[in-house]
């Protein structure tokens, strides 16, 4: 059964067109990802100003920065910071056992739409679920986002604060959201406020989501 969303704004396949670049710039900057910034600038560059101008950002700070110094630049930013983490169930369920159920959810609704993770993939990553939204089930993967939206939205504020080069990138995603409220709103103050939940238990096989970087992306 199609999950009930709300409707957005913009059209099925400018979404398709952002998610998915902002799946390949939100990834570790190895030697491919570089080689398909002169791409990601062309399918930019036909989306709406509000949304190309953070993802151009991203770009342009990928192509004229060595590549160890973004990529070091990546690690301090997603690896080391919990308010940096990639992994959005983590937001939401902090280190607890809760975390594992909501990471086996999202792999079935996976399961369901025919794509298999390998096995160095975790389901919750953005890069992964921005992915499977754009190229597989977009109504299923948009529900993913929404789910977690006051991660995402913390996450958000963490590149702004720290002035991360990342950051258009991922505004591009959150300008394609509804507006927060109600609900939404009150999670992100209480994520900011004390933090995700902290038990570091019951997470096996998942691992630590400040310790794991998803190399490839949703590749």
């Amino acid at each position: 059964m199609t999950p009930r969303v709300p409707k957005l704004k913009y059209p099925p396949d400018v979404l398709t067109r952002t998610w998915q670049a902002t799946s390949m710039l939100m990834d570790y900057p190895d030697d491919e990802l570089i080689s398909h910034l002169n791409l990601l600038t062309e399918v930019v560059a036909t989306l709406p100003t509000k949304l190309s101008t953070g993802l151009q950002q991203t770009i342009d700070h990928l192509s004229t920065h060595p590549i160890y110094e973004s990529q070091s630049n990546y690690v301090d930013t997603f690896d080391t910071r919990r308010r940096g983490c990639l992994f959005l169930t983590y937001f939401s369920n902090g280190e607890t056992r809760k975390r594992g159920m909501a990471l086996l959810r999202i792999k079935q609704v996976y399961t369901a739409a025919g794509l298999v993770l390998t096995n160095d993939q975790l389901p919750d990553h953005l890069c992964v679920v921005l992915e499977f939204a754009a190229t597989t089930n977009q109504q299923a993967g948009l529900k993913i986002i929404l789910d977690n939206r006051a991660g995402l939205e913390l996450l958000r504020l963490h590149l702004n604060e720290t002035d991360s080069p990342w950051r258009g990138a991922l505004e591009a995603v959150c300008a394609t959201l509804p507006a927060l409220k109600g609900k939404d709103h009150e999670a992100v103050e209480q994520l900011i406020a004390e933090g995700p939940e902290d038990e570091e238990v019951g997470l096996s096989p998942y691992g630590m989501p400040d310790l794991l970087r998803m190399p490839g992306g949703a590749g």
